[in-house]
């Protein structure tokens, strides 16, 4: 008795159980494909089955007696049926949910038993199920989609329409939405397609709702048909005329291949609607797709303004390195109302940037909330600006805080760390740059970036093998990356060791780029180790010509001065004191020739 009682009390808590999740799971498509019926879904979902693995996992209930009570008698079917589904086994669900249906009056399980009948294509059992929830009070229009999808499932064309009309209605939004879900949700499209073109002719679709017509259109492209689909938008253009059909007969015009007519459809819609700004922008961005820049931003320029215009205005002189357009958006957006420049505070602080404007871009960076998705670059940007204002300490700061706030993402905390790594190596604090590289490479540890980026850093701070380890590490996961060729073969050099093995390194990066001025100098100093003072003082020059580099021109002064031309050298060495007044290199070329 007392064993009888224990397995009741554990069948009626598991119903308990049930019941607290009921109203979540009988929205759920993943279990119950209630979602289906109601034109969510578009079949029944897979689970993995029980059969891919070696043990058969068994029914936690088949072994208990039948629960007393009806209620714990549908529970327990309907959690029969719920483990069945997880396992994949549908004809074991299908049966555990028909008894439930027939043994509940909650018109939900006959919906969940319809769904995922007509989703295994049990046509008998679908029938069934839909007659049931009739009986337990579906509404017309549950039954009609229902019924929809079991045609379409079957191939019925002709039942399929006969449904679909009764779910329209009277034709309201939300019939027509209802019957476009359930079409979205075919899986056949092609029939589908033949059955949209038979409920949607432009005689059975609203003459007052142009919304109506386009989103026809829209699902016409959609399923394939794409006849169907350019009849019905030119048709709503003949109709209404308002900017959304030119937009949307002007794509299906592009994406038909044929850009002319889509241009003809985009300047007619503005000419009939200039200030639409939807339309303003579509148009903008096709031209800017063949290159023409100029147009898109004349397109632009006229007519209202909002946060969208501005940025492509922006990113289209940008483009043209237009300074005159980008002074004029800058002015323009800096006079908006509030409202607007609110929305626009990162872009006013690029704009003040590329038109040189160092303190009004960190005024506008300053402004960009903690909760806009452009807080983080608008920091690194603040940060950027003070430390090339000179004023490292606080841009240092900034980048610790900024690394902080945002350490909850990942990326951003990486590029914190890579900020404030690359900010110590400005401030020559090399230290401080190998810790931060460090922590990030802990982030993405075989980052090829960062990884050359502490090898140079560790370079600089004269920890030889570590930079050598780090480069060789980048060669392993990337043998043909030039840089860390180019890299790891001057700090071999520079170093005094290995040299035939940075001479075969530097020659493979010489011979890939020959008119690199780094690569140069790397050949030029590798060759002054070497002895070969000629051909160190040729690549040495080549490399000046390329770029005036501080640490370029303190080798070539040392070579000039070792060959005796010590005048030239020490004209040399001042020059590239002006460039980089706290360079290293220039620092011990000093210390050697003197002044």
């Amino acid at each position: 008795m007392n064993v009888r009682i224990q397995r009741e009390k554990i069948v009626q808590s598991a119903a308990r159980k049930f019941k607290r999740m009921q109203s979540m799971a009988f929205r759920s498509c993943a279990v119950l494909a209630l979602v289906l019926v109601m034109g969510g879904c578009a079949a029944v979902p897979s689970y993995p089955s029980a059969k891919t693995g070696s043990t058969h996992v068994r029914q936690p209930l088949a072994t208990m007696p039948a629960p007393a009570t009806p209620v714990a008698q549908t529970m327990a079917e309907l959690l029969q049926g719920d483990f069945a589904l997880r396992q994949n086994r549908l004809q074991e669900a299908a049966s555990a949910y028909a008894r439930a249906m027939h043994s509940s009056s909650d018109p939900r399980i006959a919906a969940r038993t319809a769904a995922l009948a007509i989703g295994m294509g049990n046509v008998a059992l679908a029938h069934a199920a839909l007659a049931r929830w009739q009986t337990l009070g579906a509404s017309p229009a549950e039954l009609a989609g229902a019924r929809a999808r079991l045609a379409l499932q079957q191939g019925q064309k002709m039942a399929a329409v006969s449904a679909l009309r009764e779910l329209r209605g009277q034709g309201s939004d939300s019939e027509w939405a209802a019957v476009f879900r359930v079409l979205a949700s075919a899986r056949d499209r092609a029939l589908a397609g033949v059955v949209l073109e038979a409920l949607a002719t432009p005689e059975q679709l609203p003459r007052d709702r142009s919304g109506i017509w386009l989103a026809t259109s829209q699902l016409a492209e959609r399923l394939g048909r794409y006849g169907f689909a350019r009849q019905l938008a030119h048709a709503e253009i003949v109709r209404f005329g308002d900017a959304r059909g030119y937009l949307w007969r002007a794509m299906l015009a592009r994406r038909n291949g044929n850009p002319e007519q889509a241009d003809k459809l985009f300047r007619k819609g503005l000419t009939r609607h200039p200030k639409n700004i939807p339309l303003r922008l579509a148009y903008a961005g096709t031209l800017a797709k063949r290159g023409d820049f100029s147009a898109a931003l004349r397109w632009l320029r006229h007519g209202p303004q909002n946060a969208r215009t501005f940025r492509w205005r922006a990113a289209y002189a940008a483009k043209l390195n237009d300074s005159a357009s980008l002074a004029r958006i800058y002015a323009e957006l800096a006079r908006t109302p509030a409202a607007l420049r609110s929305q626009s505070l990162f872009l006013l602080g690029q704009l003040a940037e590329a038109l040189k404007h160092p303190a009004a871009a960190l005024r506008w960076y300053a402004q960009v909330p903690r909760s806009s998705p452009q807080a983080f670059l608008a920091g690194v940007r603040r940060t950027v600006l003070l430390d090339q204002d000179g004023r490292h300490q606080k841009a240092m700061q900034l980048a610790i805080e900024l690394t902080r706030e945002h350490a909850k993402n990942p990326d951003n905390l990486r590029r914190g760390l890579v900020l404030q790594a690359e900010l110590a190596m400005r401030a020559h604090d090399y230290a401080a740059a190998i810790t931060a590289y460090q922590r990030a490479l802990l982030l993405k540890p075989d980052d090829i970036k960062l990884l050359y980026a502490q090898g140079v850093a560790e370079a600089e701070a004269g920890n030889v093998d570590a930079a050598v380890l780090a480069l060789r590490r980048v060669l392993q996961l990337k043998p043909d990356d030039m840089n860390a060729i180019n890299a790891l073969g001057y700090t071999l050099a520079d170093a005094g060791r290995d040299l035939p093995e940075a001479e075969k390194l530097l020659s493979k990066a010489l011979a890939a780029q020959p008119k690199s001025a780094a690569v140069n100098d790397s050949w030029g100093w590798l060759q002054f180790r070497l002895g070969h003072l000629q051909t160190a003082e040729s690549a040495l020059r080549k490399a000046w010509k390329l770029s005036r580099n501080a640490d370029i021109g303190a080798h070539l002064a040392i070579v000039l001065w070792k060959r005796g031309a010590i005048t030239e050298a020490r004209k040399v060495l001042r020059q590239a004191r002006h460039i980089d007044p706290h360079n290293r290199s220039v620092d011990a070329a000093w210390a050697q020739i003197g002044k």
